[in-house]
């Protein structure tokens, strides 16, 4: 593993954190947090921990002992001194005269501690991290270092390799009794540089930032330097890279989707893996063998449970093979919460199914409630399979025991931090935004992701678009006035999220001309626009709604040239009063199936489609100024982008509602239905 550290970056954040009047070395220790946390082979999604101990004020402006600690739940890769919440040290090292200390009383002691009331709860390792003496000291889950705390023989294999720089101890689940005995194991041998934990990870610690760091990196490179050479030695892991490209992908993680809605009444993301590596990984002839035996490190299986579901295979099966292999998942994960209930007190079951589900010759899903669930699942899956397969070429891996797993799984320091946050109404659900780039489909964007909803922006360019929405949707080129392109699009959305549970189909382009005069061409190309575009997107989107089967929410920007006629507009208003009437067709035919269908008419948006020219060209029409042009309602106010992305929102939430229109033109009599 490459060392990171650069001094000239390490003076930058010296000098950047002095300016806050932050001491040099919770400087470079925030700085060493950040090259650890950079790492993805070191530390996943808010693993791992650092601490610093130093002098500091107190409220009595008394020098005391202080420790930096990282706070439970921050990411090492980008926290700030807010992520570091400071504890007195003695009172914590006082500690380590009582025989026990329950988490609540631990967790309550910790905050106790606190130099600052509303600093973030400190890591549950706060206490190890006291009990041992050194300034810095430095913790991952390195995926190398998991490999060889997991063996049969682990002990031998570590000692091989670190003779006794290193000290090894047994596992312990993290916690009051993990620090007592590590600092007892450390007493023992105070030259040690690091603690090696089986079943869990790596500590280094040493005088400085400097050496704590290259010292972690020193012997995770050691780890995996034993692994190459191991797997030169040893036999390869038979497996063979055959795909099956004939399979219908999306229909199939639309099934999965139903079943998981089924069982828990949410909306799960499915995302399919199909590079060669995770082929290759689903034809592991012994994957049931490798993989069942649990996670590399205790803290994985809050995320994605003791293992994953492996199929053997889906091909020629009936079709509900898929739900009974998930079902039987599901009834093996209740007898376990039943047989290790007893050992958490008050513990209820949380949802049976599985994170992870291996196809062979198709690869694999990684599921979660939301994106960022399901990119947590996938990231501590793949690392977890890198450990386990290399744990292989070593010796033997063996994991925790299922009394231990179970320990961990409900363990209600950890549940709370999954449990913390009240979800959304509409939290995880999938929408798909035509028109992505242009002012309203941003606006809508932005609302819905306020709401926690999972956004995927279509459009022909996002050149113009905010960077800050940009990086938070996902963006795909589509021209919607191509079918074949629509359906391409359709299935890159189905590949990674699963299914589609939103549609604001939103594009559209404004065409003028007088009816008597136009060219033939001009129309076609509006209806292709301002019509067939939102026919395509709606077809394909349906279709895997009712694949669902627990339908829908379709709204499509009509605007109010639908049922009003304006001058010189007849190219533009032809095509979107077709639009309505479909709108109204397919809510006809589909709400059997659930899915709702409405239509939202704007009227004298600032948006692409009405321009500046456009705006002098009607006030003048009208006898009114420009500047009162986009004022010239009933209610004499400008109505916005944001005005119809909250209509499109509340259309979503009127779950008995279709074939409905809402308008939204600041009050106009003669553009009003009837």
């Amino acid at each position: 593993m490459k060392n990171l550290w650069n001094k000239n970056i390490a003076n930058i954040y010296i000098k950047k954190y002095a300016k806050k009047k932050i001491s040099k070395d919770l400087a470079l220790r925030i700085y060493t947090t950040h090259l650890l946390g950079s790492e993805k082979k070191l530390v996943l999604h808010g693993g791992g921990n650092t601490s610093l101990k130093e002098k500091q004020k107190d409220i009595f402006n008394k020098m005391t002992n202080v420790m930096h600690v990282k706070g439970s739940g921050w990411d090492m890769s980008n926290l700030t001194e807010e992520g570091m919440p400071t504890v007195f040290l003695d009172p914590l090292i006082k500690t380590l005269k009582f025989q026990n200390m329950t988490d609540k009383n631990m967790v309550n002691f910790l905050r106790n501690n606190l130099l600052n009331s509303s600093s973030p709860n400190p890591s549950v390792e706060t206490l190890l991290h006291a009990f041992l003496p050194h300034k810095y000291i430095d913790h991952t889950h390195s995926n190398a270092i998991l490999s060889l705390v997991n063996l049969e023989n682990s002990n031998t294999i570590l000692k091989k390799i670190f003779g006794n720089k290193l000290a090894i101890v047994p596992y312990v689940m993290p916690g009051f009794d993990l620090a007592k005995i590590c600092y007892q194991i450390y007493n023992k041998d105070k030259k040690v540089e690091g603690l090696l934990l089986l079943n869990h990870g790596i500590f280094t610690f040493a005088a400085t930032a400097e050496d704590s760091y290259k010292r972690m990196i020193k012997y995770v490179t050691l780890a995996e330097n034993y692994i190459k050479k191991s797997k030169l030695k040893s036999k390869k892991i038979n497996t063979i890279n055959k795909k099956n490209n004939s399979f219908d992908i999306g229909k199939l993680q639309n099934h999965i989707r139903k079943i998981y809605y089924n069982t828990t009444k949410a909306k799960w993301i499915i995302k399919h893996n199909d590079t060669k590596d995770d082929v290759l990984l689903s034809n592991i002839k012994n994957l049931k063998t490798m993989f069942v035996k649990g996670p590399v490190t205790p803290d994985h299986v809050i995320r994605i449970k003791s293992k994953p579901l492996i199929i053997e295979s889906i091909i020629n099966k009936k079709d509900n093979f898929i739900e009974n292999s998930i079902m039987n998942y599901a009834s093996e994960y209740k007898k376990y919460f039943q047989k290790y209930k007893n050992t958490i007190k008050n513990a209820k079951i949380s949802d049976p199914l599985p994170r992870i589900i291996i196809v062979p010759n198709l690869g694999y899903f990684s599921i979660g409630l939301t994106q960022k669930e399901e990119k947590i699942s996938n990231d501590i899956f793949l690392s977890m399979k890198e450990s386990i397969i290399d744990s292989n070429y070593v010796s033997t891996f063996k994991s925790i025991n299922q009394k231990e797993i179970f320990k961990m799984e409900y363990w209600p320091l950890e549940r709370a931090k999954l449990n913390s946050k009240k979800r959304k109404k509409f939290e995880g659900n999938i929408a798909i935004i035509t028109g992505g780039a242009g002012k309203i489909g941003s606006a809508v964007a932005q609302k819905f992701l306020n709401e926690n909803i999972e956004v995927v922006l279509f459009d022909k360019n996002f050149s113009n678009i905010e960077e800050e929405i940009k990086n938070k949707c996902t963006c795909i080129k589509c021209d919607l006035s191509n079918k074949e392109q629509v359906k391409l699009s359709i299935n890159k959305v189905v590949s990674k999220f699963g299914g589609i549970d939103i549609l604001i189909s939103n594009s559209g382009l404004a065409f003028q001309g007088q009816m008597k005069d136009l060219d033939e061409k001009i129309l076609q190309t509006s209806m292709a626009n301002n019509f067939y575009s939102h026919h395509y997107i709606i077809q394909e989107t349906v279709k895997i709604m009712i694949n669902q089967s627990f339908g829908g929410s379709i709204s499509i920007n009509l605007s109010k040239q639908s049922i009003n006629p304006g001058n010189n507009f007849g190219p533009y208003g032809i095509a979107k009063a077709s639009a309505l009437f479909m709108m109204k067709q397919y809510a006809l035919e589909c709400g059997k199936y659930n899915i709702r269908v409405n239509g939202v008419n704007a009227d004298r948006i600032q948006s692409g489609l009405l321009t500046k020219e456009m705006i002098t060209q009607r006030a003048k029409s009208r006898g009114i100024k420009e500047k009162d042009y986009l004022k010239n309602n009933l209610l004499n106010k400008e109505v916005t982008a944001e005005d119809v992305a909250e209509s499109f929102y509340v259309q979503l939430c009127l779950d008995k509602t279709t074939a409905n229109i809402i308008t939204v033109d600041g009050g106009n009599i003669e553009a009003s239905l009837r």
